[in-house]
């Protein structure tokens, strides 16, 4: 099993500088691209808000110059660590980011993920978050293959896909339509979530067994995607009609 790139949410702030430098070295080894979250994301800090049933937009956010600070702050660790880029989910923190990238602070090729947490669902938003600088862009769970064909028209960063989201993002299924996303999508990375599994952020010792079979499961579910994805492709080099993604006339 190949994997291009793991992501980890519970960040930069809750891991020792040994720890980011072993992940990182970890990383390169394997060659995968290690991306972790920076920034004191409203969801985690003193605020009520995020954490309201109506407050799930402001889950993201990075409150005031000192979660500002802390972005940067954070993000320079990582690098400094050789971790290869993190994840953002706040327009201000990404062009702070993207300003420090430009300016020397961090690393010219240092990446800007563009977190689940700040979906791009249309194709403006896609153009101007790689505007201000984003590396690559996440997709919401659940947004359709024509709405996905369009973004692609519209930017020419790689693009992340659930193929399985978690419950709390909705659960999705997309199994059955991989060589679709793939043909809307690319350059894309497909992207496995798991349903039914306990919550691990932020995660730590206390629950390293549910980490770690959490792990395992979705390297699992990845070698599913990948044999039905041969399976859908094989199909459709066989004469069988494929599903387009775009619209009528695009």
């Amino acid at each position: 099993m190949r994997v291009d790139r793991v992501s980890q949410g519970s960040g930069v702030a809750l891991l020792r500088q040994v720890e980011l430098e072993a992940m990182a070295r970890t990383a390169r080894a394997a060659g995968v691209e290690l991306v972790l979250w920076a920034g004191l994301r409203g969801a985690w800090d003193i605020g009520a808000q995020a954490r309201a049933s109506s407050g799930a937009a402001a889950a993201g956010a990075v409150r005031g110059r000192a979660g500002l600070a802390a972005g940067l702050d954070e993000a320079v660790r990582a690098a400094e660590a050789g971790v290869a880029g993190v994840l953002v989910a706040d327009l201000g923190l990404l062009v702070h980011l993207a300003r420090a990238r430009s300016d020397g602070r961090l690393p010219a090729g240092f990446v800007l993920k563009v977190s689940i947490s700040f979906p791009v669902a249309n194709p403006a938003t896609a153009a101007t978050l790689e505007t201000l600088g984003a590396s690559t862009l996440n997709l919401p769970v659940d947004l359709p293959l024509a709405d996905i064909a369009d973004i692609r028209a519209g930017t020419g960063l790689p693009l992340d896909c659930y193929v399985e989201g978690a419950d709390d993002f909705g659960g999705v299924l997309r199994y059955h339509e991989l060589a679709s996303l793939v043909e809307a999508a690319a350059p894309v990375h497909l992207k496995f979530g798991l349903r039914n599994v306990q919550g691990t952020y932020p995660a730590g010792g206390q629950v390293d067994q549910a980490v770690l079979a959490g792990a395992r499961e979705r390297v699992r579910r990845a070698a599913i995607g990948l044999e039905l994805l041969g399976r859908q492709l094989g199909e459709r080099s066989e004469g069988a009609v494929p599903t387009r993604p775009g619209r009528s006339g695009a």
